[in-house]
């Protein structure tokens, strides 16, 4: 790799973090600017006096909204990729499921939340659910996207040399979903995270979504941007760790970056 190359690969790879200091160095500057009350729209020293202030509290609640979260996504998972590949795997199955998953999917999960309480009542349970709920579409879809794909013409090729439908899926059709299958974690996880949330709002005495409600009814307004900023920091760690263990796993198909 040339020194030009890896001084690249580098500035790739701080550049999320120069840009989130950048973001913040202009917000202070605006919140200080223009004398924005703390009670409208905290700057992001008032929001880290608060993380430190309440980070007992913090840390509480946002366990809750992490392994509830992790619950409902792991649902999710074993669910999307077991209909995924039952839809990429049958054209009737396809067909038939597709079209009302795609309906059921533009319902908002929100409107879950009242009718999951009155089934399970307030606490883990809506919250698991919702978070499940959000979530399983992206994997299913990618799923099924990747086995549905599969080139007829290899199909056929490997049919003439005496592969069965399920040596097809297994052996070709599975190991090339495995991208779309990474990359619809990194889009489920963020989701699982909004459901936690939305849940934890209506139906919970516990959680980050809880605490954003306590803090907004009690115009602590540092506290609930803290809130905000727990719930994106916990979501951007899981993106980066399925992110990591897509390039271990899957490098062979992003062959055409790694040059870079």
């Amino acid at each position: 790799m040339t020194t030009a190359a890896a001084k690249a690969r580098r500035l790739e790879a701080i550049s999320p973090w120069i840009l989130l200091v950048l973001t913040l160095v202009i917000w202070q500057a605006l919140c200080t600017g223009l004398q924005v009350s703390e009670f409208i729209f905290p700057s992001p020293l008032k929001i880290w006096e608060q993380i430190v202030e309440f980070r007992g509290e913090i840390l509480k609640h946002a366990w809750r909204t992490y392994w509830v979260t992790m619950t409902g996504f792991g649902l999710a998972i074993v669910v999307g990729v077991l209909l995924g590949f039952l839809i990429g795997s049958s054209r009737l199955a396809y067909a038939a499921i597709y079209p009302l998953m795609t309906g059921f999917n533009a319902l908002p999960k929100a409107a879950f939340v009242p009718i999951l309480v009155v089934w399970f009542g307030i606490g883990v349970g809506p919250a698991v659910l919702t978070a499940f709920l959000i979530s399983f579409f992206p994997i299913t879809v990618n799923i099924a996207t990747g086995l549905a794909t599969l080139e007829p013409e290899l199909e056929d090729v490997l049919r003439v040399l005496g592969a069965r439908r399920w040596d097809v899926l297994m052996k070709v059709g599975l190991p090339r979903a495995m991208p779309y299958f990474f990359g619809s974690l990194k889009v489920a996880i963020t989701l699982a995270f909004v459901g936690t949330t939305v849940s934890e709002m209506t139906a919970s005495n516990e959680g980050i979504g809880y605490l954003l409600v306590s803090a907004g009814s009690s115009m602590q307004m540092g506290l609930a941007f803290a809130g905000l900023m727990v719930v994106g920091a916990m979501a951007m760690v899981m993106y980066e760790f399925f992110s990591f263990i897509e390039k271990r796993t899957t490098g062979w198909a992003h062959r055409g970056s790694q040059g870079h």
